[in-house]
């Protein structure tokens, strides 16, 4: 798999009157720069730090949440659409499927080329009138926003990442023996496909892609919150303190105690944190 630079995404296939800056919900595909299309949602959000929002108001001074689902998940997963209703109290959502995975096109490379995904969703947000944009990042969408940041630099200006690794191809733990199972075995790909709905590639990396932790020293001056459980299943907690340790000054740590992995571990407790974090971060309270 090669992991060419990022395009800009093409227009999507539908011009709705919310391209105008109006508070107008949207679903539709865009189109990455290698050509996958991509399931694209918008919900422009309740917004409470805002005491009279209103629906004539402009979006410019609203973040938008770029939220970045993981492995096997899409748009219209239980758990992406709470982690969607949870960010909507702070501001626009945009959610959307990886490239093999839910309505999606082309097939998954597990956190490689899913940053073309990402920068075309990121442009796209921006297009629809929001001067603000937070990517929310879940495992390998965690890594994704991570690398994505680093990649295109000045697109975003917060970057939550939840959940993620800070290097590639750990087996250290079962259920990461399993995900290496289903990603390089014949079978397992046609367990993800029929199982799991998810379509994955099944060529090896080549070149490897820049890692997490190597990424995350080019993301400053971006505000970077890393949120990982201690009792994450998946990768252990040397995996959030690398990324931390890595990131120095400009970013956090959470360490969240009694958490698992991922959305479904997220409680709506911490969800509203991060949601208040995002809004200080980028200057969007008041």
């Amino acid at each position: 798999m090669n992991n060419g630079p990022a395009g800009h995404a093409a227009h999507s296939t539908v011009r709705p009157n919310a391209e105008t800056g109006s508070r107008t919900p949207l679903r539709t595909f865009l189109r990455t720069s290698d050509g996958i299309p991509i399931d694209f949602v918008y919900e422009p959000g309740g917004v409470v730090y805002e005491s009279c929002a209103d629906a004539s108001a402009p979006l410019s001074g609203d973040p938008v949440f770029v939220v970045a689902h993981g492995f096997t998940g899409d748009a219209d997963r239980p758990h992406v659409r709470r982690v969607a209703r949870a960010l909507a109290r702070y501001g626009a959502v945009v959610t959307f499927s990886f490239r093999g995975h839910g309505a999606s096109g082309g097939y998954s490379t597990v956190g490689d080329r899913e940053v073309l995904d990402l920068a075309a969703v990121v442009e796209r947000a921006r297009g629809l009138g929001h001067a603000r944009v937070v990517t929310v990042g879940f495992s390998m969408g965690g890594s994704v926003v991570l690398r994505h940041a680093a990649l295109h630099r000045g697109d975003v200006d917060a970057v939550v990442s939840v959940s993620a690794p800070a290097r590639w191809y750990y087996r250290g733990t079962a259920p990461m023996r399993r995900l290496h199972w289903l990603v390089t075995r014949p079978a397992g790909r046609l367990v993800g496909r029929y199982g799991f709905r998810t379509r994955i590639h099944r060529r090896h990396w080549d070149p490897v892609p820049l890692s997490p932790v190597e990424a995350v020293p080019r993301i400053a001056p971006v505000p970077l919150l890393v949120v990982h459980g201690d009792r994450d299943g998946y990768f252990p907690v040397d995996h959030p303190r690398m990324l931390a340790a890595a990131a120095g000054d400009h970013g956090e740590l959470w360490l969240e105690p009694g958490m698992g992995h991922a959305e479904h571990a997220a409680t709506d407790d911490l969800l509203a944190r991060i949601g208040d974090w995002a809004v200080r971060a980028v200057g969007a309270d008041g």
